[in-house]
């Protein structure tokens, strides 16, 4: 039963690979009918909706964040799930990840097109990498579950400050994992971030009543004022 329930009880994650080689997750909306998105059995973590994307997407609906003819650009998008549902609020988005996901992206788009009401599109994008055809600034920057590997910390840390004009709220939402080096990696992090960041954790209590999760965080981002 996709989406029945908090993300803790609904998550991917625990399909075998057989099951999730044609999955479509649902994601429900508030304001119509469900977004479905298309997953892949291979492919490393980019191929499925983790539960921090389902958190940050319902976020986006609750209305904390004017989206209506809004610059979006999210980072790391995989199945696009966080920025397709930023275009059904009527942001003009472009979802970027590495080229292996730009077929999966294109597929999840092309599905949910009926149901955009601002715009969306896939590019390439490459952490670490030249950003002049990402300009200017967006509005909003979208990172859903993109902490986990410490060889692209500083990539993305890089991508993060090349992208963002003083105006930028880049919304991150994380899954706490106290797994290996996971804690490690997540502290370096934000301490990483505090250098040309300010944080600002959102409280749970403004998270969807549904698609909350004590482990799964959304922070608010801005570059600090020189």
């Amino acid at each position: 039963a996709a989406c029945a329930g908090r993300p803790r009880e609904a998550g991917p994650r625990r399909l075998s690979a057989a099951a999730m080689a044609g999955f479509v997750r649902e994601l429900e909306r508030r304001g119509g009918p469900a977004l479905r998105l298309e997953q892949r059995a291979a492919g490393g973590v980019g191929c499925v909706v983790w539960d921090a994307a389902l958190v940050l997407a319902k976020f986006l609906e609750t209305g904390a964040c004017p989206l209506a003819r809004r610059h979006v650009l999210e980072l790391g998008a995989g199945t696009g799930a966080v920025g397709i549902m930023a275009a059904t609020l009527g942001a003009d988005v472009t979802v970027t990840d590495l080229e292996e996901l730009q077929e999966l992206l294109m597929v999840n788009i092309e599905n949910n097109k009926h149901l955009v009401t601002g715009s969306v599109r896939a590019k390439v994008l490459k952490w670490g990498e030249d950003v002049t055809e990402f300009q200017p600034p967006p509005d909003y920057i979208l990172m859903a579950d993109c902490i986990y590997y410490e060889e692209s910390l500083e990539p993305l840390l890089k991508t993060l400050k090349d992208l963002t004009g003083p105006d930028t709220c880049v919304l991150c939402c994380y899954e706490q994992r106290t797994m290996g080096k996971n804690p490690e990696i997540e502290r370096k992090y934000f301490e990483l971030l505090q250098l040309d960041f300010e944080l600002e954790k959102i409280p749970l209590d403004k998270h969807d009543e549904e698609y909350r999760s004590e482990d799964i965080h959304i922070m608010n981002i801005h570059r600090k004022q020189t």
